[in-house]
């Protein structure tokens, strides 16, 4: 997975680096096609937003890509914040296509010829 971290408006310091791999590792594991993680940093001036920290996060997939944004008074709480939320729409993903594929195979067992029994109590 590469990870590409951004910042705006404030440094990208290496423990801002280390604390976005060790929080946002935990998704690679639930997804391991994942090709990149695209996490941005931004710090708000403005005094109406009281210095808020606002992390938006890209991860993609050969087929899909899931995004998130979160804001907190720091970096941490936001990061935290938007791993969940990557996490969650990971496994929503992963549980529709399960469903979906089980359903498959229900249609596909109900299509097969009647058993003995069925064609004799037919007859």
């Amino acid at each position: 997975m590469e990870l590409v971290l951004k910042g705006r408006g404030a440094r990208v310091a290496q423990r801002l680096r280390q604390v976005t791999e060790h929080k946002l590792a935990r998704i690679e594991r639930i997804e391991p096609a994942l090709t990149r993680l695209e996490v941005v940093v931004t710090v708000e001036k403005n005094p109406r937003q009281g210095g808020l920290h606002r992390v938006e996060a890209a991860a993609a997939t050969p087929r899909k890509t899931y995004r998130a944004h979160a804001d907190a008074t720091d970096v941490d709480s936001a990061l935290d914040v938007v791993a969940e939320r990557l996490e969650r729409q990971i496994v929503d993903h992963h549980n529709r296509r399960r469903a979906r594929r089980n359903a498959g195979a229900g249609r596909v067992k109900s299509a097969q010829a009647p058993a003995a029994e069925d064609r004799e109590a037919a007859e």
